[in-house]
């Protein structure tokens, strides 16, 4: 008997027939497999597309929201108030003028013999200008004194005869009414010798305005006379085109400036405040200067007040009659605080600024403006130096609208 015809053993039967049962299992397992795959794919294909659509969605609304609450809160930049400078510069426009100006006249008639200073000549006080010669005046001051010799003469005789007669009247030798007569005779020559006295002493006097003379140290700045010229005391010219004045004279060592100043600026001016000019000839150059007095009231017309400043000008730099730049430094015991320009609201209740109150809601509040500074201003009443105030409202602001702080401007030092 050989081996294959030997029946199988019970393990090799069954180890034969094992082997086609595990192969379909691992075929069902597989085919299960397969099957939860594709609801598991589809399922995860659908989530996303499903997420495709969503979040872009949900970016739009969370941008859309942000959006709404930006409208609703208005971004706003603040500024915080600062103390303003106790000291503020006025720039004010000012004429220089000479320190005095005197037009020269004749005072008595007559042709002008000589001249002696053209324009630009610096003079000194009681340096003859011109020489007018006055032959009349000359004859009549000549008769004057002999007119005076006589009265002297008949006064002389009078007196010694009313002398005589009372010493006469004492003896009752001549009668009182013959005495009192003269003693009255005595007193007329008396009154004419004084009237003759006085017509030589104004005779003489307008002699001597035959020599025109500089009534101050200055400038001649105008000359209108000429040899031959006729002048009349006082009146009308005898040169052609001559406005009457023989000269016009200057003081240039010292000049003065008069400027206005506004009735707030008014209380910082006083005697002896200190400044200085600039004019365009000299850039960069500062002429000091005094306030040497004020008109102590304000022009109604123009609600300025008027103030003289002198200034030295010795060295002649100065010229009258041109302009200058006055520089006035104002002080203030008591600065208050200051805000730019661009915060200020113009309602027709007044000048007001918003500020960012509590809960970030605005809260306007109505100001009084008192110096300014040019971009900046002066507030005088209406705010607190820990308020925040916002720069750059926009007109439509209102109380207990909501804003958002997005910037903190500082004023400048």
């Amino acid at each position: 008997m050989t081996t294959s015809d030997l029946p199988p053993t019970p393990d090799a039967a069954t180890h034969t027939n094992a082997l086609p049962v595990s192969r379909a299992a691992a075929n069902n397992e597989a085919v299960k497999r397969r099957r939860l795959i594709l609801p598991v794919a589809l399922a995860a294909v659908a989530a996303a597309l499903l997420a495709l659509g969503i979040v872009p969605r949900l970016h739009a609304s969370t941008a859309l929201t942000e959006q709404v609450y930006a409208q609703r809160e208005v971004p706003v930049e603040t500024v915080a108030p600062t103390r303003a400078p106790a000291s503020q510069e006025l720039l004010l426009p000012g004429s220089v003028t000479p320190y005095a100006d005197a037009s020269i006249y004749a005072r008595t008639s007559g042709y002008v013999q000589h001249w002696y200073a053209d324009i630009g000549t610096k003079v000194k006080a009681g340096q003859t200008l011109a020489d007018i010669q006055t032959p009349e005046l000359d004859a009549q001051l000549k008769q004057a004194r002999a007119d005076e010799a006589t009265a002297k003469a008949n006064y002389a005789f009078a007196n010694s005869t009313a002398q005589r007669w009372q010493t006469m009247l004492k003896t009752q030798s001549v009668s009182q009414q013959d005495t009192d007569a003269k003693t009255s005779d005595s007193e007329a020559k008396l009154a004419a010798l004084q009237s003759a006295q006085a017509n030589v002493a104004r005779l003489t006097e307008l002699v001597s305005y035959e020599k025109v003379t500089a009534p101050f140290d200055g400038v001649v700045t105008v000359r209108n006379v000429d040899v031959g010229a006729l002048v009349t005391s006082g009146g009308s010219p005898g040169l052609a085109g001559m406005p009457g004045e023989l000269f016009h004279i200057e003081q240039t060592d010292r000049l003065r400036i008069f400027v206005n100043v506004p009735q707030d600026d008014a209380s910082s001016i006083s005697t002896g405040t200190q400044l200085y000019l600039t004019t365009q000839q000299y850039p960069g150059r500062r002429f000091a200067a005094t306030v040497a007095r004020s008109a102590n009231a304000i022009d109604p017309v123009s609600r300025t007040l008027r103030v003289e400043i002198d200034v030295d000008n010795r060295d002649g730099a100065l010229l009258p009659g041109a302009y200058a730049q006055v520089h006035l430094a104002l002080q203030t015991a008591h600065p208050a605080l200051e805000l730019p320009v661009s915060a200020l609201l113009f309602r027709p209740d007044g000048v007001t600024v918003a500020v960012v109150g509590k809960n970030n809601t605005v809260q306007l509040k109505t100001v009084t403006i008192g110096r300014d500074f040019g971009t900046y201003v002066e507030i005088a009443t209406g705010v607190e130096a820990t308020d925040r105030v916002i720069n750059n409202p926009g007109d439509a602001v209102s109380n207990g609208e909501a804003v958002r702080v997005v910037a903190s401007a500082a004023l400048h030092g």
